[in-house]
């Protein structure tokens, strides 16, 4: 585990586990959570002989609560400065949900070499939100009313997030994993409210078209039909669609955190896509 530096002097923080020759995987978690959120996927490709990175995205989790810099620009700009200083190259980029956001803004501008293939699940391109030139969005009250929830009580929102669509914990059949909710809690309070509510725009507002339209490395796009933050229809045909080298998996009934509640497909599909 360490630091790096950005040029605006924030410290972003970042695990890195496995032999330094291996594969490289870098993983990329969603709002408002932490590196944490990939521990089931980074100890099981470390036992696979990976060389496994995830870092706490500014303002979330260790790294600094800055006070700007909460958009897709500056998140891969963060990521571009940990990739080059750690040298990192032929690596596997996966993000999940805003991650998947920041995998695609990264991927589509990185220098040739450092970039092999890239995962997106359950994210949030091409567009979140509703407008002319995305009439299946959701309205811009959708997000609204997250950042009024998140401003009038953080700790109860965080709450209610995972007890309820994230998991899909608030539909019937649905086994609920009190160890998740608290997991999930836990790390949504360790970063900052400030950075929090302004990446609500930034997951929900950034247009990631032209990204997508840009990469060229091979993408495996994994989505769950039952997603209640970032519904299916919207984002993974539509994503898959855009890139030149994508391919659309499709989980029946699975939910927007399908990496905690189903790692055990997940984890295997992806490690398969990476092995091709």
């Amino acid at each position: 585990m360490g630091t790096i530096t950005t040029s605006d002097d924030t410290s972003i923080f970042y695990k890195d586990w496995g032999p330094r020759d291996g594969q490289v995987i870098v993983f990329h978690h969603g709002w408002p959570l932490s590196a944490d959120d990939w521990d089931t996927q980074m100890l099981y490709f470390l036992s696979k002989g990976y060389r496994v990175i995830a870092h706490d995205r500014r303002g979330h989790g260790r790294s600094s609560q800055t006070a700007t810099g909460h958009d897709m620009d500056t998140y891969a700009a963060d990521v571009v400065a940990l990739t080059d200083t750690l040298d990192l190259k032929d690596a596997v980029h996966i993000g999940h949900s805003t991650g998947g956001g920041e995998v695609a803004r990264y991927v589509a501008q990185a220098e040739p070499g450092r970039i092999s293939k890239a995962v997106l699940v359950s994210a949030v391109p091409p567009v979140m939100v509703k407008k002319e030139s995305n009439p299946e969005g959701l309205p811009i009250e959708v997000f609204d009313g997250f950042r009024a929830a998140l401003a009038a009580n953080r700790a109860q929102f965080y709450i209610d997030v995972p007890t309820g669509p994230f998991y899909n914990f608030d539909q019937p059949g649905v086994e609920k994993s009190q160890g998740l909710i608290d997991r999930w809690w836990l790390q949504g309070m360790l970063g900052a409210a400030n950075a929090h509510y302004e990446c609500i725009k930034a997951f929900s507002e950034t247009d990631f078209t032209e990204d997508l339209k840009k990469i060229e490395v091979p993408v495996l796009v994994m989505h769950g039909t039952a997603d209640q933050v970032v519904p299916y229809a919207d984002s993974g045909p539509k994503s898959a669609e855009l890139l030149r080298n994508g391919r659309l998996k499709s989980y029946d009934g699975y939910p927007h955190g399908m990496l905690s509640t189903h790692a055990d497909v997940l984890n295997p599909d992806i490690l398969a896509f990476i092995l091709e």
